[in-house]
């Protein structure tokens, strides 16, 4: 399996690229529009920080549109942390801003008392594949203040930290993770594991 990794410097690149060699998934850095070649099987938008930079760049670099295209045309599509929230078109971090749209609803900030939620959490499977072999006391590692509210028919995962919030989205061949998998050990590989399997 190939699954190119889209750097558009908010990504943590050495980390979700050894993470997926680990599983034995070939895993090129792509950071312009060329990047999208036939012979991947799947494309990674990791992400850390500020949605309005991610939206930003990704604009700047001319990845927008084939992220995109990529989405439409029904191939698999995994965002994480930020990336996920990439997948909307707007978020409360920065109204004006304008994100891929390829998912509908929202990225609203976390109502909680001490925000960022930063550290290990667990997830409740609501359905869907990725986190179905995750169990209760299963702990993934969380950095971030503003969550995804996208239709209930796209969640598959939840979590509470202040408020109970979407974890993982899954909409067709789009799949978003809002932890951190490739710091997650081995519960973040069994997601990882579980995405590719996905495409089996």
């Amino acid at each position: 399996m190939k699954a190119a990794v889209v750097d558009y410097d908010l990504g943590n690149l050495p980390s979700v690229t050894k993470a997926l060699e680990r599983i034995g998934v070939d895993a090129p850095i792509i950071d312009g529009p060329d990047g999208f070649t036939d012979d991947l099987d799947a494309v990674v938008l990791p992400g850390v920080g500020h949605f309005g930079a991610g939206a930003h760049n990704l604009a700047d670099r001319k990845l927008d549109g084939p992220l995109k295209a990529w989405a439409s045309g029904g191939r698999p599509l995994l965002g994480i942390c930020v990336g996920l929230q990439l997948f909307f078109e707007r978020s409360e971090e920065d109204p004006d801003a304008r994100g891929l749209g390829i998912v509908d609803g929202d990225v609203k900030l976390l109502k909680a008392p001490k925000v960022p939620h930063m550290g290990w959490n667990t997830l409740e499977t609501t359905g869907g594949t990725v986190a179905a072999g995750v169990g209760p006391e299963d702990l993934v590692y969380f950095v971030h203040s503003y969550y995804v509210d996208p239709d209930p028919s796209a969640v598959s995962a939840t979590t509470t930290y202040g408020q109970r919030f979407c974890s993982v989205v899954e909409q067709d061949n789009i799949v978003g993770v809002q932890f951190h998998p490739e710091k997650s050990a081995d519960v973040g590989r069994c997601v990882l594991e579980r995405f590719f399997q996905r495409l089996r």
